[in-house]
């Protein structure tokens, strides 16, 4: 199994003050986060892992910082882990990042299942997922809650849809994108915590003794650029992204008048009416 994560800017406190003048988002400027939709995607991973067994091997394209996200997934279990990190991969959109995500997969060897997170944080657009599946020409479940059976190639996954969910019958491979209506990702283990948080990427360990070492530990994560991954150059990054920002506004919502409602049955239904017709709810 594959499970694709992504380290992302904690956009709760995000505004335009953030954003490069070619859109895309200083991410210095903002604390980093695991995108909270991929944790419910490992944790589907490890429990297929858990109940039919197999290896997770988690990938993660970003800056070298993004090892962080690795050893976080480590930690909660992940049995491998790879980290695509290269400048020619900066300020990729989605149709980007799905070359280099597809291209890494293929090298990375066969596999049964991919899972992804819903969508990310940082964008909200759900794109990478699908547009990965397709590259690797694989049908896709999205909007996953659970997978209920699984022999063999035969798959059954609960998809969460409004109102209710729908059951799905497939057959591997199969790429899976995860909703956070999922099992809850399970924490880290503080033994496998201790032991993963020494564990580094290889092009940043410039001794050879101590790549020796952490190789033997299997400390070492692997860091593939854009050379590994054997993408073209005018497909990925910033080249390769066929969307880009325009134009970023803060906004600041205010209120000519307050308005006063009692707290009577009456009164709140008319709260509630209001906030419907204002779009709030």
């Amino acid at each position: 199994m594959v499970c694709l994560i992504k380290q992302v800017p904690d956009t709760r406190n995000i505004t335009a003050d953030v954003l490069r003048e070619d859109g895309t988002v200083n991410r210095r400027a903002l604390p980093a986060v695991v995108n909270p939709d991929d944790l419910f995607a490992l944790e589907m991973a490890l429990d297929v892992k858990d109940k039919y067994g197999g290896e997770v091997t988690v990938i993660s394209m970003g800056p070298p910082a993004a090892i962080e996200v690795l050893r976080d997934a480590m930690s909660r279990g992940a049995d491998h882990a790879i980290l695509l990190t290269d400048k020619k991969f900066a300020g990729a959109d989605t149709l980007a990042t799905s070359h280099v995500l597809e291209s890494a997969i293929r090298k990375n060897g066969s596999f049964n299942l991919i899972f992804c997170g819903r969508q990310a944080i940082d964008g909200d657009t759900a794109q990478v997922g699908p547009q990965v599946a397709e590259k690797l020409d694989i049908p896709q479940v999205t909007f996953a809650e659970a997978i209920e059976s699984l022999d063999q190639d035969d798959i059954v996954i609960r998809r969460a849809i409004e109102g209710g969910f729908e059951r799905i019958r497939g057959r591997i491979p199969l790429l899976v994108t995860v909703t956070n209506t999922a099992a809850n990702p399970r924490p880290p283990s503080i033994k496998r915590q201790m032991f993963w948080k020494k564990a580094q990427a290889r092009s940043s360990v410039q001794s050879e003794e101590e790549r020796e070492m952490l190789s033997g530990r299997k400390l070492l994560i692997p860091v593939w650029g854009l050379a590994e991954v054997g993408c073209a150059a005018e497909i990925c990054g910033f080249a390769g992204s066929a969307t880009w920002i325009k134009n970023v506004e803060n906004v600041k919502l205010t209120a000519s008048e307050p308005k006063c409602f009692d707290t009577s049955a009456g009164g709140i239904k008319k709260l509630i009416n209001e906030l419907i017709d204002e779009h709030i709810i």
